[in-house]
């Protein structure tokens, strides 16, 4: 099964060949078949010893010969035994006329012959491995590392890489075969090569759970014992699989063995690790990862770094996701997905504490990028608008109208919205006008907010106005804005136009809800004590098919009682 390969190559020099012939020729050529392959490109030619002889006499006799032979390239084979075998070249490229046995030797070129590095060559016993092959890719039982033993197995590097690159062949069996090896075969070593290879076997394709924990305790042993077997591509392999099977703790482990094994992480490592811990909300520890990751100052590609801070931002770590960006877009500069940016941003918007980094972020938004980031920018303006920061959300917006993206009716009622709880309805009137200058329509939103602003204050005046106005721009208002009046007109216990609103909402073809009904009978009730009106009011709502809740009609009847009951006191002590 082994064979030694002697590298000769041709040159002009016919001294070199004499001085091969005169200094190595004796300590070469030995008892066994020496080879010449003319590689130039011609047949290989197998020669005996003798030939071989008789072949080196005649380069050294015939130096006038030599410049026929510049640039052809020969390699010299010593075999096991002394057979010879023989092909024919073609006339004028080499030895022609060859037979087996001692033949004639036809003229050749005569080059000199420098000997080269001697490199051993394997070659695979057959029968051997396609007896383990067979063994291998049965279904594995106990009895399995016995019948190893009964083989007889010559175990070779080449020989054990053939095994594991042969397809169909179950991991776990691989891996059983492994350790048989290691306890039963002293001269059998695992190489990274062997190890990588039975990695990407074990894990490739679709991945057992069982296979895979079976794998890691194997390599564990082998790194224990030697841990410069055990690179990072193999333990990146093992995190990226545990991942896939949703083992967070087990890939974390696997991360932490880095230094015991003298590997040192990169992005493929970080990202593989915090992909495991997230997929199973161990956001903590992920965290925890990704710290170390930034701190080494090792990034993967945009891409990768855009679903970490995904990740982040479903499990609720928006600040972590947003030092991620930070590193990957302002330190190491990496474009980063569109999406995943504008989910930080949303993230952000949703924490007061964090609306200010989600602000700063609108700044790195420059050209075309700016232009369609209207998402981040909304995002932005309702944060502001919910922690009550009116002012920065309306700088933002005129921002917005000098600069882009260009705010539309979501954005303007945003502010208009917020000016209008604050009491603040000369902006909010002004933001209303800077929307129509801008070519927009302020919709049914937009009047219902600012009636409510108004009747809030007391102002039903103004209020009235803005309904006016809405009248004329939109033929169909909704039950909200005139619910948004009625309320004020209740609140003023001018009870009289609330009804009168009501009405007209029925003449304007809105169809009240539950919600006037049950605001009117209610007020009418309890500050009017006007159990009547509010009785007809409920008989109104049968006929229309609404149906008004238990408390409020038990409230219409305690009324009628308690005005009755007063009715009668009243009776009784007149006539006394």
């Amino acid at each position: 099964m082994w064979r030694s390969v002697v590298t000769a190559r041709a040159s002009l020099s016919t001294q070199a060949a004499q001085k091969l012939c005169a200094t190595r020729n004796h300590k070469v050529l030995s008892s066994k078949t020496l080879t010449l392959v003319d590689q130039s490109p011609h047949f290989p030619t197998r020669l005996s010893l003798c030939q071989t002889r008789r072949f080196l006499s005649q380069l050294s006799e015939n130096p006038s010969d030599s410049d026929s032979a510049e640039g052809q390239q020969l390699s010299v084979d010593f075999g096991e035994n002394g057979d010879t075998h023989r092909e024919n070249l073609t006339p004028g490229n080499g030895l022609v006329g060859e037979e087996k046995g001692d033949t004639q030797m036809n003229m050749f070129s005569p080059p000199a012959v420098e000997l080269g590095e001697v490199e051993e060559v394997y070659e695979i016993d057959l029968e051997q491995l396609e007896s383990l092959l067979s063994l291998l890719q049965s279904s594995a039982d106990g009895c399995l590392e016995s019948s190893f033993d009964g083989l007889n197995l010559t175990l070779h590097p080449e020989f054990v890489i053939k095994v594991v690159e042969t397809p169909l062949v179950l991991g776990e069996n691989l891996i059983r075969f492994f350790k048989w090896a290691l306890k039963e075969k002293p001269e059998f070593g695992v190489t990274t090569h062997i190890l990588d290879a039975l990695v990407r076997a074990t894990c490739s394709g679709l991945v057992r759970k069982r296979d895979v924990y079976y794998l890691w305790d194997l390599v564990k042993e082998v790194g224990e014992k030697e841990n410069t077997v055990v690179h990072v591509e193999i333990l990146n392999a093992l995190i990226s699989s545990f991942s896939k099977l949703g083992k967070g703790k087990a890939a974390l482990e696997v991360f932490n063995k880095f230094g015991d094994f003298g590997c040192v992480p990169n992005a493929d490592t970080y990202y593989f690790t915090i992909e495991a811990l997230c997929r199973r909300s161990i956001f903590g520890w992920a965290q925890s990862v990704c710290e170390k990751m930034l701190d080494a100052g090792i990034l993967p590609d945009g891409e990768k770094v855009g679903r970490i801070i995904s990740w982040f931002c479903k499990g609720k770590k928006a600040k972590d996701a947003h030092l991620v960006y930070s590193s990957a877009a302002n330190v190491k500069k990496q474009y980063l997905p569109p999406a995943s940016v504008y989910f930080l941003i949303s993230s952000l918007c949703r924490e007061d504490e964090t609306v200010k980094l989600a602000l700063d972020m609108l700044d790195d938004f420059a050209g075309e990028a700016r232009k369609y980031a209207i998402k981040p920018f909304s995002a932005v303006v309702r944060g502001l608008c919910r922690t009550k920061d009116v002012d920065g959300a309306k700088k933002l917006l005129l921002e917005m109208t000098m600069k882009g993206p260009p705010p539309g009716n979501a954005v303007f009622n945003m502010v208009i919205n917020c000016y209008c709880k604050a009491g603040d309805m000369g902006e909010a009137i002004e933001m209303m006008n800077l929307m129509k200058s801008r070519g927009l329509k302020p919709d049914v939103y937009t009047y219902t907010v600012i009636m409510s602003g108004y009747t809030n204050g007391g102002q039903m005046e103004e209020a009235c106005k803005i309904l006016s106005e809405a009248k004329n721009k939109h033929p169909k208002l909704s039950p909200v804005t005139y619910h948004t009046l009625i309320r004020g007109y209740c609140k003023l216990e001018e009870f009289d136009k609330g009804l009168k609103l009501l009405r007209e909402m029925k003449d304007s073809g809105v169809q009240p809800n539950v919600d006037e009904y049950n605001k009117l009978i209610q007020s009418l009730c309890l500050k009017a004590l006007d159990w009547e009106t509010a009785e007809k009011l409920l008989e109104e709502m049968k006929d229309n098919g609404l149906h008004l809740n238990g408390i409020t009609r038990g409230l219409i009847k305690a009324v009628k009682e308690l005005k009755e009951e007063k009715i009668e006191t009243e009776n009784v002590v007149a006539e006394a």
